[in-house]
């Protein structure tokens, strides 16, 4: 069975094609730039090697039109034929609370996926336009929606209420969401593979660390809470957003500066977190290199950035009273060893020893980063968000038989 999983941003679309039968990637890439000049579509080639595609691309229908067209090609094709698609896979990001796991698409559910979209107004619609260009050129493929909300819908009412006037709740459905789900679901259940132990018993810190990044509290296989909030906004500093503030500061910042609600949302999630303190660069390695070179603010922004990761850390290790297992995925948590170092090395009192030796040579790579005499195991798990996603669609398709 070969399954398509598309990942629908604002200008952008992310694609794999998997043959399901094995797990093989077929084909993978990224169209960049939709509506904009230079539009282009980044493939990841067999060898590994990178080929890049120049095209205007106007609008997300012409993208989708474009990857399927590049899927069946000569020169970069996989498939024979459109007809070898047997099922899309779609990553949603805001599920509300009407979605606690994945679900085939029906109009029932667009319906509901529309009503969701004030809380995510720049993902959702996107989300959607990928969903209606599906039903448009394969009309007989069935599609599933995995939604970025939904492995967080087991977390407890005090963790995710905002004290606001309860009206707020049941009015406009204000509450904390949490995002990043199908991320945190698989390194989660990956990791109690890796390490051949059960989730059930296990309390698990999995942080997501990326140039957006968000860190989970997960107890016998199910998230108790999240960083992230209502939006993605909420939580750690990340590449260009602010992450956790004072509420008041926003209303300060708009009256000083004259801004209306559109120029503080611009300034807090495109101009702040890493690139608004360090002035050089949202990007981890850009930031790693300024640190070498003794940049003032640069080590500022570092440092703020592994607080407050291991500040949250700490908190869900109180909030599961314990840890056992804290696991780094993401480009960021993933490649970065300086900043997983750093972050840990403090954390002895709750029986975390790091092997700096082993922590040091790991990238991208599944690797226990602990000390062997380590009370609790620290790993790195490559995430796969598109395999969950492929999965979740295969199982639900087999349901349906």
């Amino acid at each position: 069975m070969k399954v398509l999983i598309l990942n629908c941003g604002s200008s952008s679309i992310k694609y794999k094609l998997f043959n399901m039968d094995s797990k093989e990637i077929m084909a993978q890439g990224g169209l960049e730039k939709i509506g904009l000049q230079g539009s282009f579509l980044k493939l990841t080639l067999p060898n590994g090697e990178k080929a890049v595609i120049e095209r205007g691309i106007s609008e997300h229908k012409a993208g989708i039109e474009f990857i399927l067209e590049t899927l069946t090609g000569k020169e970069y094709g996989c498939i024979s034929s459109l007809q070898d698609i047997a099922a899309v896979g779609h990553r949603v990001v805001h599920g509300g609370e009407k979605f606690n796991s994945s679900v085939l698409i029906t109009k029932e559910v667009i319906d509901q996926m529309v009503a969701c979209s004030d809380l995510a107004p720049l993902h959702n619609p996107a989300n959607l336009k990928g969903i209606y260009t599906i039903q448009e050129l394969l009309p007989n493929v069935p599609q599933v929606g995995v939604f970025d909300t939904a492995f967080h819908q087991t977390m407890p009412d005090y963790a995710y209420m905002y004290a606001v006037p309860y009206e707020y709740y049941t009015k406009y459905a204000a509450r904390r969401y949490g995002f990043h789900g199908t991320s945190h679901r698989y390194v989660s259940q990956r990791v109690c593979e890796f390490l051949g132990v059960s989730p059930e018993g296990k309390r698990i810190i999995t942080c997501h660390i990326g140039n957006g990044g968000s860190i989970t509290a997960i107890k016998d296989g199910k998230s108790i809470d999240t960083s992230m909030g209502l939006t993605p906004l909420e939580g750690l500093m990340m590449g260009t957003r602010c992450g956790d503030v004072d509420a008041g500061l926003l209303t300060y910042i708009m009256q000083k500066e004259g801004l209306d609600r559109t120029g503080l949302a611009e300034v807090l999630n495109k101009k702040s977190g890493v690139v608004g303190i360090s002035g050089v660069s949202s990007d981890m390695r850009e930031l790693e290199k300024a640190v070498a070179e003794g940049n003032e603010r640069a080590i500022l922004a570092d440092a703020m950035y592994c607080y407050r990761v291991q500040k949250y850390i700490g908190a869900y290790a109180a909030a599961l009273g314990g840890v056992d297992i804290i696991v780094f995925t993401g480009g960021v948590g993933e490649n970065q060893y300086p900043l997983r170092y750093t972050v840990c090395k403090d954390l002895e009192f709750m029986g975390v020893k790091m092997d700096k030796e082993v922590n040091d040579r790991t990238r991208g790579e599944e690797v226990v980063i602990s000390a062997p005499d380590s009370k609790v195991k620290v790993v790195v798990i490559p995430t796969d968000e598109e395999l969950t996603i492929a999965l979740d669609t295969v199982e639900i398709l087999n349901k349906r038989r």
